[in-house]
């Protein structure tokens, strides 16, 4: 399977929100799997995942608050139905998940789901030793989220492969 160029969006902090997002691009790679079954594509991404060192969390819903995670890199994996999402927080920017993408958001970056199909639901991963706390802006505590964030480590590989620190440098 060969690893599809993802697209690139970059998110400034928000001093407004209390959203610290991340100098580091949100990666979207686009109809990554293309299987019919839904529970072959959930097995499908919990492996490619896990291979590429990041093991699987859970698999649910995009919560439909803005949230970030200060401490941990986060990878979506949408094994089925679609949303519109919005990345970076309340005055962050919709973009729309389809069955098969996947999204590797950097720590800090805030998501939450505007609209979704009654059965939207999502792989979720992490890479090790990395745990999400969830967090909503603040602005008062901006800049303890944001020295949180900047103290979290690269992993190597992208949750599709490849080596992740490259395509965040191509995309900074």
């Amino acid at each position: 399977m060969s690893i599809p160029q993802p697209e690139r969006l970059h998110l400034d902090s928000d001093a407004a929100t209390g959203y610290p997002n991340s100098p580091l691009p949100v990666l979207i790679y686009r109809q990554v799997l293309d299987i019919s079954n839904a529970e072959e594509r959930a097995n499908t991404f919990e492996s490619m995942f896990k291979q590429h060192g990041w093991p699987p969390a859970w698999r649910y819903h995009l919560y439909d608050f803005d949230h970030f995670h200060s401490t941990a890199h986060e990878a979506l994996g949408i094994f089925q139905g679609q949303a519109k999402a919005r990345l970076g927080g309340p005055n962050g920017q919709e973009v729309m998940l389809y069955t098969g993408d996947v999204l590797v958001l950097p720590a800090g970056v805030g998501h939450a789901s505007l609209e979704a199909d009654d059965d939207f639901c999502m792989v979720g991963a992490y890479p090790p030793g990395q745990e999400p706390e969830i967090e909503r802006g603040d602005p008062a505590q901006l800049a303890a989220a944001l020295e949180r964030v900047a103290a979290v480590a690269l992993p190597e590989d992208s949750p599709v492969g490849g080596p992740l620190a490259e395509m965040w440098r191509q995309g900074s």
